[in-house]
């Protein structure tokens, strides 16, 4: 005869044990303060700061041209993130972008990164630790500073 047991253990739920209970955590990160991972509002408060100035320094230099707002971006994430670790926006939000092994993030980092940023599908899609997709490609991550 069939019994609960058989058929109910759907009822459950998935199996949760390797679930981590904060984001970094499986990254060896702590769950709040100076290193910790960067949470959407930070990102979103400095990529909106960083579109900022790339559209204003576009209308000033450019005309406005949308391609040029674009290649102004990029150029900003290149060659400052590659180089200092952090857009101005990155700055002003009080995060940076770090190697999983800690070393400087390099300028080809900065440059992979920022053209994966400009497609923006990868940025959309993240994981558990609110990495996206362009990080997971160039190991890198996001932390509060």
């Amino acid at each position: 005869m069939v019994d609960r047991k058989d058929i109910g253990s759907w009822l459950s739920g998935p199996d949760t044990s390797n679930i981590s209970n904060y984001p970094g955590e499986r990254l060896g990160l702590p769950e709040s303060g100076r290193g910790s991972m960067a949470r959407a509002g930070r990102r979103i408060l400095a990529i909106c700061i960083d579109w900022g100035l790339s559209y204003l320094i576009a209308i000033a230099f450019f005309g406005g041209n949308s391609m040029a707002i674009l290649a102004v971006f990029a150029l900003e994430q290149m060659v400052l993130v590659g180089t200092l670790g952090f857009s101005i926006g990155h700055r002003v939000s009080g995060i940076r972008v770090r190697r999983l092994d800690s070393a400087p993030v390099g300028l080809l980092a900065g440059v992979v990164r920022a053209v994966l940023i400009c497609l923006l599908i990868p940025v959309i899609i993240v994981d558990a630790d609110h990495r996206g997709l362009h990080d997971k490609a160039m190991k890198t991550l996001l932390v509060r500073r």
